[in-house]
């Protein structure tokens, strides 16, 4: 099943997230295979302050424990983080 996940940054924490980034995207090539896009939301400078992800998994649970071992979320980069069931109707294949 697919989610989308909104994951929001803390205030001014664009540091953490810098400093972060590379453990972030090595956790994503090691789930390549359930994470099937993702990128960074931009502020209005087109700085990084949140991501989205659509990653497929068997269920909710199993879709937040995946989120949980990010690195993002390990050091507490996220103010919240909302998970919704989605469905893929355009667009290239997933």
């Amino acid at each position: 099943m697919l989610f989308a996940a909104l994951c929001y940054d803390k205030p001014g924490a664009l540091d953490l997230r810098l400093a972060t980034r590379s453990e972030h995207l090595a956790f994503l090539e090691k789930h390549a295979e359930a994470v099937k896009l993702g990128g960074p939301f931009l502020d209005a400078a087109e700085k990084p302050n949140g991501s989205l992800l659509i990653i497929d998994c068997v269920d909710e649970a199993a879709a937040r424990a995946l989120l949980s071992e990010d690195p993002y979320a390990k050091a507490g980069l996220f103010e919240r983080i909302e998970l919704r069931p989605w469905r893929h109707v355009v667009g290239a294949k997933l």
